[in-house]
C-alpha cells in the first residue's frame, strides 16, 4: 500500500500546475489550432514508434496506424511491459536500432516517460507527445505531479498483491476513456495492461527533448493530465502544441488530429 499511496498524486493539476512548470526554467509555448495533414509525404522512409501509455497496449494506436502508413510512414508499435521505466526504454531503445533510417518517437501518457529515456539515438529526429508525461533529468512522473492532490480517478485504482495497479471500470469509464462510446471503453477496460507502482517513480536519467524537436498533441478534455498540467510539460520542453478536443484517449477519439501532429513531426525532420 505503501507504493500505492506515494503514485496517487496524479490529475487536479489543471490551473495550479502550469506555473509551477513553467517556472521550471523554459519558454512559454502557445497552443495551435488542430493541425492539418502536410502535404508532403517523406522522401526517405521514416518510421514512427508509437508508444503506449498505462492500462493500455499497443493496440490504441489502431486508428492512427493506418493514417500514417497511408501517407508513405512505416509505423511499429512497441508493447511495454510496465515493470520499470529503463526495461520500458530498452524496449523503445531496441525497436530504434531495428530501424534503418529517421524515426520520429511518439509516446501516449506513461509512454512519454519511456521516450524520454529511450529517445536520445541519433536517429530518432523528434519526439511527439500525446496527452503525455515529460520528466527531466533524475525527475520522475511522480516527482512531476506530487506537489499536487490526488485526481477524482485514483480512487478506482485497485492495487493486486504484487504491487501492479490496474482501474477498475467505472474509473476507465468516466476519466480514462471517458472521451469514447461506453461500449467500446467498456471493451478496453477488460484488456487493459496494468502497471508496476513503482514505475512511476523510476527516475529518467538523460531526457532526449532536451536535444531533440518536440511536439505536443495536447488534449483539452483530459481527465487524467488536465490540460494546463501538459501545457506547462509543454512549454518547459519547447514543444510545438496543437490543441485536441478530445480527452485521455484522443488517439482513440481524435486519431485524425494525432495523426496530424506526428505527421507534422515527419514533414520537418532535418
Amino acid at each position: 500500500m505503501k507504493n500505492h499511496r506515494i503514485v496517487l498524486r496524479l490529475a487536479a493539476a489543471a490551473i495550479a500546475a502550469a506555473p509551477l512548470l513553467l517556472a521550471a526554467g523554459c519558454s512559454s509555448s502557445e497552443a495551435a489550432p488542430v493541425a492539418a495533414a502536410p502535404d508532403t509525404v517523406p522522401a526517405a522512409r521514416v518510421t514512427a514508434i508509437l508508444v503506449h501509455g498505462a492500462w493500455a497496449d499497443g493496440s490504441s494506436w489502431s486508428r492512427v496506424t493506418p493514417l500514417l502508413q497511408a501517407r508513405g510512414v512505416d509505423v511499429v508499435a512497441v508493447q511495454l511491459r510496465r515493470a520499470t521505466l529503463a526495461e520500458d526504454a530498452a524496449i523503445v531503445q531496441r525497436a530504434v536500432a531495428d530501424q534503418k533510417g529517421k524515426v520520429v518517437l511518439v509516446g501516449h501518457s506513461y509512454g512519454g516517460a519511456a521516450i524520454t529515456e529511450g529517445g536520445n539515438d541519433a536517429k530518432v529526429g523528434a519526439l511527439v507527445y500525446v496527452a503525455a508525461f515529460a520528466p527531466g533529468d533524475g525527475e520522475s512522473i511522480n516527482d512531476l505531479v506530487s506537489p499536487y492532490p490526488a485526481g477524482a480517478w485514483q480512487a478506482g485504482l485497485v492495487p493486486d498483491s504484487a504491487g501492479n495497479l490496474r482501474l477498475n471500470t467505472d474509473a476507465y469509464l468516466t476519466y480514462f476513456a471517458a472521451d469514447l462510446p461506453k461500449d467500446e471503453a467498456t471493451v478496453l477496460a477488460t484488456s487493459q495492461g496494468p502497471i508496476f507502482a513503482h514505475v512511476l517513480q523510476d527516475k529518467v536519467g538523460n531526457a532526449a527533448w532536451k536535444n531533440k524537436p518536440t511536439y505536443w498533441a495536447l488534449s483539452a478534455n483530459d481527465q487524467i493530465i488536465p490540460a494546463a498540467f501538459q501545457q506547462g510539460e509543454a512549454a518547459r520542453i519547447k514543444a510545438k502544441v496543437t490543441t485536441i478536443s478530445g480527452g485521455h484517449t484522443e488517439l482513440l477519439s481524435h486519431p485524425q488530429e494525432v495523426a496530424n501532429v506526428i505527421l507534422d513531426a515527419v514533414a520537418n525532420l532535418k
